[in-house]
Parts: C-alpha cells; structure tokens; sequence
C-alpha cells in the first residue's frame, strides 16, 4: 500500500464544553477533522490552529495517510497499517473519510512507524 507523511504537527483535542467549534480553515490549510457524538466534540488540526480555551488539547501527532480513492468495500486496510505499529509499540488515532484513511501517530515515533510500515511492505513517502 502507497503510504504518505504529511508535513505538519497536528494536535487532538476534546474540546470543552460551551466552547465553539473553530471555523473550517481554508482549503490546502492540512487535515482538518471535526467528529461530534453526544457530548465529545474531538478536532484533529494543525497544532497552531488551536485555542487556548480548546479543552483537552494532545499536541505532537503527525499523520499518515493511505493513497486513495479507496473503495469502500475493501478489508484490511486499517489492519495491515495498525499491526505492525501495534508490534512496533506506536500507538494511532486512526480516522476514515469517504476516499482514504488516516492514521496519527506520536511524532516523536515517527521514524520508528515509518519503518514498521516499511518492513511491512508498505511504500512510505
């Protein structure tokens, strides 16, 4: 599977109660992710486009996103992504959207995900 590392530190907060949701950043402006269920409200963004009032805020993250348009009706792909980070002890915050997948992983394992996912026979870019 064709793998990409977006440039950028992302940030994942749950935001706070009472606290608006920010505006959706321009086009081009990176990841951009807002998912409301119930009571959470967690955004995945570039880290400098985070409040100080933002609520639960996890800086550092760096994305990996699969090459897409994916099919809808494939299997596995998250699997062969999160098994080999799972061995290489990188935690992920997988997200999906209508074309691809998404993974964050601590940036401070980067390198060490982006190996596991080599030796795993990914192409990572």
């Amino acid at each position: 599977m064709r793998l990409r590392v977006l440039e950028g530190d992302y940030a994942v907060c749950r935001l706070a109660a009472g606290v608006d949701a920010p505006v959706v950043p321009p086009s081009g402006t990176g990841f951009w992710s807002l998912t409301e269920v119930g009571e959470e409200r967690s955004l995945v963004c570039l880290e400098d486009l985070v409040g100080d009032d933002a609520g639960v805020v996890v800086r550092g993250w760096r994305i990996v996103e699969v090459a897409g348009p994916l099919d809808l009706g494939l299997t596995g792909v998250l699997a062969s992504i999160a098994a080999p980070l799972a061995e290489a002890n990188v935690p992920i915050f997988p997200i999906a959207t209508h074309d691809t997948d998404w993974v964050l992983v601590p940036g401070g394992q980067l390198d060490a995900a982006v190996t596991a996912l080599r030796d795993a026979g990914h192409d990572v870019v």
